[in-house]
């Protein structure tokens, strides 16, 4: 039945049982069967695909407050011409169980999406003008430094390696000049991009590290993405030659290729649950800190 009250989720309690029951509430509102709703994803958000219409329903982690300035970026974007995953037509996002729920049109992927077709949607975005927009600035270190002390996974000795790791990044970051502060994507990689075939192109999604900040941050997050989960070396190769920039050839590369690995550690840290498997991956990570950068990481 629409309209009734939902339990309000937490970090420690957005699971799939209880997202879904928001997901359902979202769908009767906006008039659409949830019969058979399929789970996607669910790590930094929930993701939910329709059965019985081409829509995704995503439930935002609590805690994530500026869902409201997504969505205008997204309608902004659109009208720019940027690729970018459409929303639906409706009044989003709706607040439910404590999270924002949006909801999207479906794209059906044909083929699978390379680091390659990331650059033309990615250097859209870095060529826009001012944008009219209310976005936070990137804030790399204080993120971490949030997921460091929320975490509930790691030992104190891990906490310890993560710290001493962290203020050895942060001195290092004090010398080194990026390119100006820009609408960046915050975390572009092959998951949060999805091929249209509409466009017969590559499109952006997940929007919730939209940030003003320096392109290097999007473009090292490519480079990572690719080298630590196994995709072949050409393909950033290929990334660089469209984007017409290889960001390992910049002075800091190597800082904010370490700020980078260490965000995506501890916000795993913080959001994963104690035996899980995701668990077992963030203490793996955490053991090869400072060690082999090209060692392989299993997605989560």
């Amino acid at each position: 039945m629409a309209g009734r009250e939902l339990p309000q989720l937490t970090e420690s309690t957005f699971s799939p049982d209880r997202t879904r029951l928001a997901a359902i509430e979202a769908c009767h509102r906006a008039g659409l069967d949830p019969a058979d709703m399929v789970l996607l994803r669910h790590q930094t958000n929930a993701v939910y695909q329709l059965s019985t219409a081409p829509v995704v329903v995503k439930v935002v982690r609590p805690g994530i407050r500026h869902t409201e300035d997504v969505v205008k970026l997204v309608w902004w974007l659109a009208e720019q011409h940027v690729p970018t995953v459409p929303l639906l037509d409706i009044e989003q996002p709706m607040h439910l169980a404590g999270c924002a729920v949006t909801l999207w049109r479906y794209l059906p992927q044909s083929q699978a999406v390379s680091a390659e077709d990331i650059a033309r949607p990615l250097l859209s975005l870095h060529r826009l003008g001012p944008v009219p927009l209310e976005l936070p600035q990137l804030d790399a270190l204080g993120m971490i430094r949030h997921s460091i002390e929320a975490s509930t996974i790691v030992s104190d000795v891990e906490r310890t390696v993560l710290e001493e790791f962290l203020n050895d990044v942060a001195a290092r970051l004090r010398l080194v000049e990026t390119s100006e502060p820009r609408l960046i994507h915050g975390d572009p990689q092959h998951r949060n991009t999805l091929w249209d075939n509409d466009v017969q192109g590559a499109v952006l999604c997940d929007w919730e590290s939209a940030a003003f900040g320096p392109v290097e941050w999007d473009l090292v997050t490519v480079e990572v993405h690719c080298r630590r989960f196994g995709f072949p070396p050409e393909e950033y190769d290929q990334f660089c030659e469209r984007y017409g920039r290889d960001v390992r050839e910049w002075s800091s590369y190597e800082v904010f290729k370490n700020l980078r690995e260490l965000r995506m550690i501890t916000t795993n840290a913080r959001k994963s649950a104690r035996g899980t498997p995701q668990a077992a991956e963030v203490h793996r990570r955490i053991a090869q800190l400072g060690e082999n950068s090209n060692s392989r990481w299993f997605i989560l």
